[in-house]
């Protein structure tokens, strides 16, 4: 509790009640939209979502790959999806990034309002209101994004894990609880459906700490420090050492415990990946171990993620795709 009797939630609490909700909005299969009105008509639908899946096929390749494996309904259900959280995401870091204000973001979630009640904007609005009109997507999860775009126009420090994993799950794990109602749960998977939604939300949180220790040179050079403030202080580390770049013995230290960190939300995420749909697994498992080696290619650069960019070199991608394919129908 707080100094004035109120109880206050953990962020892991809070994200964890929306997590019962698409939960429940599943099991239960409500619908707000008749599943056979069509927001659209059927041609003009179609171009939507060729569209969505050109504009993913240029953005996330491999991604893009692994969606070939789902039924084409559900393809394009992730790729509309996909493509909403791109063009949201690009308001606060697209070209026109700096002209955006939370004006706009209020606009843009007026939209979302009107789309998943049947009335679409535009042509690649149309697709997702298609989508959430024939799947149990709850609002919730896209609300929620385009709060994760407000916070990076007031917020450039976090004081502690609590504050980032918010964040994280604002900006990332959302994307696993819209996604994974479309993507489907194995009819023979025995988890409880709130702990396969768990595992999507701990991956997209960890594929989100992975951004971020990968892009800490990049992110100090626009005045931004997305690691939290008080572990940086225990070990004896200051925004001054990651605006002067320094790859010293307490940095290397302090990056230790931020990847093991990551690699844990990833080890409870492929406890999750395998009680998906069988064809909605491979695109999940290749996003997972491709972003994990990300933390092995910081590691190989000595924790200097100032000045290098860890990546994964194409050649290794190649090779985790037919690792991922076979992990995802084993």
């Amino acid at each position: 509790a707080n100094p004035s009797g109120e109880l206050v939630l953990s962020s892991e609490k809070k994200v964890y009640d929306v997590v019962l909700r698409q939960a429940t909005l599943v099991k239960e299969q409500g619908r707000l939209i008749d599943k056979e009105e069509r927001v659209v008509n059927g041609d003009v639908l179609d171009e939507a979502y060729e569209r969505c899946g050109e504009i993913c096929a240029e953005y996330a390749k491999t991604f893009y790959l692994g969606t070939q494996l789902m039924t084409p309904e559900r393809r394009k259900a992730i790729w509309a999806i996909y493509v909403w959280c791109r063009r949201t995401d690009e308001l606060v870091d697209g070209p026109n990034a700096a002209h955006v204000t939370p004006t706009a973001l209020e606009r843009w979630e007026g939209r979302l309002d009107d789309l998943f009640e049947g009335r679409p904007y535009d042509m690649l609005d149309a697709a997702l209101a298609d989508t959430v009109s024939k799947f149990p997507v709850d609002i919730q999860p896209f609300r929620d994004m385009v709060e994760g775009m407000r916070m990076d126009l007031r917020k450039s420090r976090y004081m502690n894990f609590d504050e980032l994993y918010l964040y994280c799950y604002y900006v990332a794990g959302t994307v696993g609880l819209m996604s994974v109602p479309v993507m489907g749960i194995a009819p023979d998977s025995q988890m409880p459906t709130q702990d396969v939604y768990n595992a999507a939300l701990a991956l997209g949180i960890a594929n989100q700490l992975t951004n971020i220790l990968r892009d800490v040179g990049e992110d100090a050079r626009r005045g931004r420090v997305y690691l939290p403030q008080d572990e940086l202080a225990q070990a004896g580390l200051s925004d001054d050492d990651i605006f002067a770049g320094r790859v010293t013995d307490k940095w290397r230290s302090f990056m230790k415990c931020q990847i093991q960190r990551a690699r844990m939300f990833f080890a409870e995420a492929e406890r999750g990946v395998v009680e998906l749909d069988r064809a909605s697994r491979w695109p999940v498992y290749a996003s997972l171990l491709l972003y994990r080696q990300i933390l092995d290619s910081i590691e190989a650069n000595d924790y200097d993620n100032f000045t290098k960019r860890a990546y994964v070199k194409k050649s290794k991608k190649l090779l985790s795709l037919p690792l991922a394919y076979a992990r995802a129908m084993a």
